[in-house]
């Protein structure tokens, strides 16, 4: 999002709530509309009232359970809600974060949590979430499952909506939900940055340094 007014931010948070990877998500969604700023040229929003992180547990990779919040307290996290059969966006940003985490000192590859919860849990199990992640995007990466009204209640949380998975007419089954990044602070757990869609590898990676270290990007 590269806007040069908080107004023309908030108007491109507001579309990117309702649009997702692979359709829209529905609009109940708490959205952070008039709690934005943004600067030239820069592709992070940073939100005026930062979110709390969503009081999620579900299961990982392993089977077993995960607290969001205790498991990523007082570390960087990126957190994304997305599914494995998605066909372009969710892939395409897992790969761009994994990208960018290499380009980091080891130290702080360590230090930072990336966070994949699916909107698409009767397909991607823990066991399936285990076989994607590592090709998508990168093999720290934690993925997690679990029922779909709790993911959904999770990512209400922090202003991202997502509906139940539907079938086609085809037999396709799609995932609709929104397509933000969610950057939250090591110092505050609080989530006080949002990437879009469109983001790149490079801004990405220009700004991972800077949120590993709490710092505004």
């Amino acid at each position: 999002m590269r806007k040069k007014t908080v107004l023309a931010a908030t108007l491109v948070v507001a579309a990117g709530l309702t649009l997702s990877a692979c359709g829209g998500g529905d609009d109940s969604a708490k959205s952070p509309f008039a709690d934005v700023s943004a600067k030239a040229n820069r592709p992070a929003t940073l939100l005026d009232q930062p979110y709390t992180k969503p009081n999620l547990v579900l299961t990982d990779t392993h089977g077993k359970k995960y607290d969001l919040r205790e498991q990523t307290k007082g570390k960087p996290t990126l957190i994304y809600f997305g599914y494995t059969h998605c066909p372009d966006v969710c892939p395409l940003t897992m790969s761009n974060i994994a990208i960018a985490r290499k380009k980091l000192p080891k130290a702080d590859q360590d230090k930072l949590q990336v966070v994949f919860v699916t909107t698409d849990p009767e397909r991607d199990t823990a066991a399936e979430l285990a076989k994607w992640l590592p090709s998508a995007g990168d093999p720290s990466f934690t993925g997690l499952t679990g029922d779909f009204p709790t993911i959904q209640a999770g990512a209400r949380q922090i202003g991202i909506g997502i509906d139940p998975p539907k079938k086609e007419k085809d037999g396709t089954v799609v995932s609709m939900h929104g397509a933000q990044v969610i950057a939250f602070s090591p110092k505050t757990d609080a989530g006080y940055v949002l990437y879009s869609q469109d983001t790149t590898a490079d801004d990405y990676a220009k700004d991972l340094p800077k949120i590993i270290r709490g710092e505004n990007p």
